[in-house]
């Protein structure tokens, strides 16, 4: 029985079912999918393979539409024209016109996502279109943009030894598809037929290189009387107590600390976890801030570039400062964090407090109810007990455990 506009209201997805079809006439049916989704689709054969073509989603195609839109394709099948592919030509005809270059979406694409993301990383990614991407699709119609333009792009950037870069420009571009197909420029995401690990080279993994243990006391002395620039012998000390990532220090901001309560507290979008972040401060640490509060100029950045002080200090400077204290190849700001988490473990710290002062959000049934504050009692004591241990250790003193002092 063909279908009526009541018929169509009322159908269903039966439970336990992927789609369920409700036919009507001439090869045109109504798909149901268990969200409640209904989409039109017409049934046909072109080439000797049997076809569908997407003809909108009711209601806003009625039934009505919906069988003049099988009427019109009916007849360009009559003409020897391929229905989808007809409406694939238009599309991208349509593309051209009114300007859906890959670079004009990525753009719109990029003030949608920029938001809530940190003006660095979003300036990365930006930089990195412009650099990588565009250059090759920018002045193409994202419509005809396909899976092996893509992965011609990905191979060029890891011709050049740039493996991380060429796997983040993928899944940028992977983004932008998605949005594309969200607000109705194209149809699919070609990017969804392009996994980075089938189709780049698989990165070797290594390790940050740190010292042992039993080399801390003298970095200590070294960081202490260091004769480089003050922000610099600052970053590292207050890196030292804090044991955070080098990227979560150095774009540091004022406004994120709450001297009075000694707390410095990191917004989500600067965590790599993206989960936001409470890292009680000592006694020492303390100090250390208000050394940098006397050398604050207008800047909002706790530790803002040489030039440019609207832009946080380099990533590499505090590796060159210790490459210039003699550890080039044996120690990187990363490996602060290493070796806080092996000297608090020997010292006897529980794993889980440990874990949450580090930022490592394990994806356990434990971990996911996260929360950010948790054992803040008991890691307030943690880190306070850390300064006083290093202090002993920079100095000389006998150390002793942590929990029993």
């Amino acid at each position: 029985m063909p279908l009526t506009d009541t018929s169509c209201k009322n159908a269903k997805c039966p439970e336990g079912k992927a789609r369920e079809r409700f036919t009507d006439s001439g090869g045109l049916y109504l798909e149901v999918v268990p969200t409640g989704g209904k989409h039109w689709r017409w049934k046909y054969r072109f080439g000797g393979k049997e076809k569908r073509l997407a003809l909108g989603s009711y209601p806003e195609v009625t039934l009505a539409l919906a069988r003049r839109a099988r009427d019109d394709a009916r007849l360009l099948l009559k003409a020897g024209n391929d229905p989808v592919q007809s409406k694939k030509d238009a599309k991208l005809a349509d593309s051209v016109r009114i300007g859906n270059t890959f670079e004009a979406v990525a753009r719109a694409w990029f003030d949608h996502w920029k938001g809530p993301k940190s003006p660095r990383h979003a300036e990365y990614v930006l930089r990195r279109l412009e650099a990588d991407v565009f250059p090759d699709l920018g002045a193409r119609p994202i419509a005809g943009i396909t899976a092996p333009n893509l992965l011609a792009v990905a191979k060029k950037i890891e011709s050049r030894g740039a493996l991380d870069i060429a796997k983040r420009s993928l899944q940028t571009c992977g983004q932008i598809f998605r949005y594309a197909v969200a607000h109705g420029i194209i149809e699919r995401n070609p990017g969804a037929d392009v996994k980075p690990s089938d189709a780049l080279k698989p990165r070797t993994k290594t390790n940050y290189a740190r010292l042992d243990a039993r080399d801390l006391p003298q970095l200590l002395r070294k960081i202490h009387v260091y004769s480089g620039g003050p922000y610099t012998r600052l970053a590292m000390q207050l890196m030292v107590l804090t044991f955070v990532r080098t990227g979560e220090l150095i774009a540091a901001r004022w406004d994120e600390f709450d001297l009075e309560a000694a707390e410095w507290r990191i917004p989500a979008e600067r965590m790599k976890m993206r989960t936001p972040h409470i890292v009680p401060l000592s006694k020492q640490a303390l100090v250390i801030l208000g050394d940098l509060q006397e050398l604050r100029g207008l800047s909002g950045l706790v530790f803002p570039g040489e030039r440019d002080h609207e832009r946080p200090m380099s990533n590499n400077t505090i590796l060159g400062a210790l490459y210039r204290m003699g550890y080039k190849g044996r120690m990187t700001g990363h490996g602060f964090r290493g070796i806080a988490s092996t000297v608090l473990h020997e010292l006897g710290y529980r794993h889980d407090v440990i874990e949450l002062q580090l930022a490592h959000q394990e994806r356990d049934e434990v971990s996911a109810a996260y929360n950010h504050a948790t054992y803040l009692k008991e890691r307030r004591k943690l880190m306070q007990a850390w300064a006083d241990h290093l202090d002993k250790l920079r100095e000389g003193a006998k150390v002793v455990s942590l929990q029993a002092a």
